[in-house]
């Protein structure tokens, strides 16, 4: 007998929407007008070091950081930069979405 295994859905949320603050090195998600968290980064040479994901309490445990994570990697993607993942969270998710891994930098 084989046994699948699915890889769980990376966006469940309804509504949301992620704000871009290229000054502050920050992404920030949304859903509707009530602010979840943001994803802290810094760009050099077209590699950017994604350096913490941080989600309000109470919206912790829910599935936000995943859809936060998953929203800035198809951005990253999408401009061409190449990643280094200091965030814990940022690297497990990098171990459960391999789809991810050809965005980070090899050394």
């Amino acid at each position: 007998m084989h046994i699948r295994h699915q890889q769980p859905a990376k966006i469940v949320h309804e509504g949301l929407r992620l704000d871009h603050d290229e000054d502050r090195g920050r992404y920030s998600l949304w859903q509707g007008v009530t602010y979840i968290g943001f994803l802290g980064y810094r760009v050099q040479d077209g590699v950017a070091t994604l350096q913490h994901t941080i989600i309000n309490e109470e919206y912790g445990r829910h599935g936000y950081a995943r859809a936060l994570v998953t929203l800035v990697l198809d951005q990253m993607r999408a401009r061409g930069l190449k990643i280094i993942p200091e965030c814990t969270y940022v690297a497990g998710y990098l171990r459960r979405y391999p789809e991810y891994n050809d965005l980070l930098v090899r050394a």
